[in-house]
C-alpha cells in the first residue's frame, strides 16, 4: 500500500468457528472468506491467520487495510461483504472480537 495516509485503517477480527478443527468446513470458510472479501475493490493487504497465543482461545484472524474511512464504509456496505456476513459469518462463527486501528503519533 506504500505510504499510509492519516485516514488509513487496519481492520482485524479474531474468531472461532463452529466447525471441527481441521475440518473441510473450516477450510472452506477460510478460503471463501479470503476469495469473497478480497474481491471487494477497496480491500487491500488481506491476510488470514491461525491464532497461536495461549492467552486467548480464539482460533483464526482476518485482517485487511483501507486507505480511508470512506473505503472502510464502502466495504461494510458492499453487497459481497453483507452477503458473506449474513450467509456465512452469522451461521458459522461461534464468537469474535473486531478491532480497527488507525496509526497515531507517539508523544516524545
Amino acid at each position: 500500500m506504500g505510504e499510509q495516509s492519516k485516514d488509513w485503517i487496519l481492520h482485524s477480527v479474531i474468531f472461532s468457528l463452529k466447525h471441527e478443527e481441521g475440518s473441510e468446513e473450516e477450510r472452506r470458510f477460510l478460503e471463501d472468506g479470503q476469495r469473497i472479501l478480497t474481491s471487494i475493490p477497496v480491500v487491500s493487504n488481506f491476510q488470514v491467520y491461525k491464532q497461536v497465543s495461549a492467552k486467548n482461545d480464539y482460533h483464526f484472524g482476518f485482517s485487511m487495510e483501507f486507505a480511508s474511512q470512506a473505503d472502510y464504509d464502502a466495504y461494510n456496505a458492499h453487497p459481497l461483504h453483507e452477503g458473506f456476513v449474513k450467509e456465512r459469518w452469522e451461521r458459522e462463527v461461534e464468537r469474535f472480537l473486531e478491532i480497527d486501528y488507525k496509526k497515531t503519533a507517539v508523544p516524545q
